[in-house]
């Protein structure tokens, strides 16, 4: 059966990719879509791994031949999916998560309806300061910007299926753990193999 296609969102400094990583190293069935991106790598970050670093020109170039599931501008910079990719890890029978903006988000459940949406909330504003200040890699400009950005990304956690809020590690990550084997469990998408084993009692 094709994968789920789990959609995480959050503005920036909620945590969504520390949370998705540690799911990640606790499921071997789902999957991770490396995003394109054209901003320069942060320290500690490896091309391949974290994100795929392109320049915006060939970013453009990706957008023309029609290469990305969903793509969008975020605080001056490109970000986008591979359609390939995805396709491909779901086809394989791995569910695949996204880590990607508000904005990508609506893009990726407009083209897949059956995803499932996962908003990730700070506990306040003071812990999103707090976290994208100890982050250290971003400007004085650029953190206005994101803290700017943030209250409209916020208000569209209506959007989504699932609402975590992120204030405790370990629990988010038992909670997104939580939603991925769910959704696994739908009756919808256990329907073929449930009608197996009745055919086993005739």
């Amino acid at each position: 059966m094709i994968g789920n296609l789990i959609i995480v969102s959050a503005p920036s400094g909620a945590g969504k990719t520390t949370l998705v990583s540690e799911v990640l190293a606790g499921d071997q069935r789902i999957k991770p879509s490396v995003s394109y991106t054209s901003r320069a790598p942060r320290d500690g970050e490896v091309n391949g791994v974290h994100y795929n670093f392109v320049s915006a020109d060939e970013f453009r170039r990706m957008i023309e031949r029609g290469d990305f599931l969903e793509w969008a501008e975020v605080h001056g910079n490109l970000y986008g999916t591979s359609r390939r990719l995805v396709e491909r890890l779901r086809t394989e029978g791995f569910d695949v998560i996204l880590t990607i903006d508000v904005q990508g988000a609506e893009q990726a459940r407009t083209l897949f309806p059956d995803a499932v949406g996962v908003f990730i909330l700070p506990p306040s504003y003071q812990t999103l300061l707090d976290r994208l200040d100890t982050r250290g890699a971003n400007g004085a400009d650029d953190l206005q910007l994101r803290l700017r950005n943030a209250l409209n990304e916020l208000s569209q956690y209506q959007n989504f299926d699932y609402v975590i809020i992120n204030d405790d590690l370990q629990h988010a990550t038992k909670e997104l753990a939580a939603i991925i084997l769910a959704e696994r469990c739908r009756r919808l998408r256990r329907s073929e193999l449930a009608e197996q084993i009745i055919n086993t009692f005739k």
